[in-house]
């Protein structure tokens, strides 16, 4: 019924409060549904079928995903960007060096140009991603295209993630937590969030490592790579956990390779990224404080005086003095951040575990991340919800509380940031953010 809501409220931007109240009791909805299912047991009735129980999880996924296919996209213009850029694919030109306000690109401006965020800026998608933007754009309802493919594809994962849990023996109520969320139904089929792609992929890649079928998981891992770069860092942890890991890589690798050489061949990399990693900013639960810290710190001036000194030291200046501009807190702070990342992703190789490893890995560089917008957090649901983890699955309802400061006039900081993050911290603290290690495979 709270889906239905949402879709009969329309532009959800305009009535809010309202989507938000309405998600709340979606979410009480899946916490009674959730508990039904599980005290009905597991309804599997053989160790290569799902079962009555699989299959009705599957459907009721199904039928929340259709009702808000037809929802317009006002909490997010990521899908107007989406279309642009696979209108400027289509076109032959090059998004990774054009960006929208182009004046090579004049002669594709339409409404949906005028509604474009971020005009000055270049794509930042991966190339899997502008060919299927590609392929929804030019179609008659393109919005709706692209939902629908993004949607089929989110099911598709939904149907991994059960095949994972029976391959696993864990309950299939659990994926309900991911399958039936309010968030991920909302990001998905309503916004219709490319990240869906790159989850889905994700969670197949996941599954055939289970299964002992390593080319599958590294052709799975690089469409993920492909469709959203975030993959690519958990291909080492998913190469260690395979039985054939140098199997599981090359086949990652070579696909990745194939696809994104040319790209940086013709392009270099591509400026987006570098201007998302720069400029990007919002509700970061270790960015946040860590760089209103570091400004009342002043580390901003300790580390002119660093410079100050290797100049001195080593008699170079035109180098050294670029290093300047990029002396502020919110800098330092991603920069140290940036850190901790790569020695996230050095120390999952150590984790043998598929699933819990990739939520440890995924949810890490989540915390780690300066931005963390409501559906960044579909990459680590899955493995939430077959882990059981309290903490992010209760983050998954509190997150939508971020929309506030993006459509009302209310701060992110401090207000709203506490009351996203530190339900989430007091759980975790409570030893219900740990991720369990996975039964063997069946």
């Amino acid at each position: 019924m709270a889906i239905l809501g949402l879709a009969v409220l329309g532009d959800l931007a305009r009535h809010l409060e309202a989507a938000l109240l309405l998600l709340a009791a979606g979410f009480a909805a899946l916490i009674w549904a959730s508990r039904r299912l599980a005290a009905i047991g597991p309804s599997v009735a053989r160790a290569s079928a799902l079962g009555s129980q699989g299959l009705a999880i599957l459907a009721v996924a199904a039928a929340l995903r259709l009702a808000l296919l037809p929802l317009p996209p006002t909490l997010s213009g990521d899908l107007d960007r989406y279309l642009w850029d696979g209108r400027v694919v289509a076109a032959g030109a090059d998004p990774y060096r054009l960006a929208p306000d182009s004046p090579e690109l004049a002669a594709l401006r339409d409404e949906r140009w005028e509604r474009l965020e971020h005009r000055e800026i270049p794509t930042v998608y991966p190339p899997l991603a502008l060919a299927l933007f590609a392929l929804a754009s030019p179609l008659p309802t393109p919005e709706l295209a692209w939902k629908g493919l993004a949607t089929a594809a989110d099911l598709g994962g939904c149907l991994a993630l059960l095949h994972l849990a029976r391959r696993l023996g864990l309950p299939l109520s659990r994926t309900v937590w991911y399958a039936w969320n309010p968030l991920v139904v909302l990001e998905v089929a309503g916004m219709g969030h490319v990240d869906a792609l790159g989850v889905a992929a994700s969670v197949a890649a996941v599954l055939a490592i289970v299964s002992g079928r390593p080319a599958i998981a590294g052709a799975a891992a690089a469409a993920g790579a492909l469709a959203k770069l975030a993959p690519a860092l958990a291909l080492p942890l998913w190469a260690r956990s395979s039985r054939r890991p140098w199997r599981l890589a090359a086949a990652a690798c070579g696909i990745t390779a194939a696809v994104a050489v040319p790209v940086v061949l013709t392009t270099g990399l591509p400026p987006g990224l570098s201007t998302y990693a720069v400029s990007w900013e919002f509700n970061g639960p270790l960015f946040e404080p860590l760089w209103r810290l570091l400004a009342g710190a002043r580390a901003d001036a300790a580390a002119a005086r660093v410079v100050d000194r290797l100049e001195q030291w080593s008699g170079h200046h035109q180098g050294l003095d670029s290093l300047y501009p990029l002396l502020y807190p919110q800098f330092l702070a991603k920069a140290a951040l940036a850190m901790l990342m790569l020695v996230l992703v050095a120390r999952s190789m150590r984790w043998l575990s598929p699933v819990a490893g990739t939520g440890r890995l995924l949810g890490g560089l989540l915390l780690c991340s300066a931005t963390v917008y409501p559906w960044y957090l579909l990459w680590v649901l899955p493995w939430a919800a077959l882990a059981g983890n309290a903490a992010w699955l209760a983050l998954s309802g509190l997150i939508l509380l971020a929309y506030l400061p993006q459509h009302r006039a209310l701060p992110l900081w401090p207000g709203v940031f506490l009351l996203v993050w530190l339900p989430f911290a007091a759980l975790a603290a409570r030893g219900l953010g740990r991720w369990k290690g996975e039964p063997a495979p069946r």
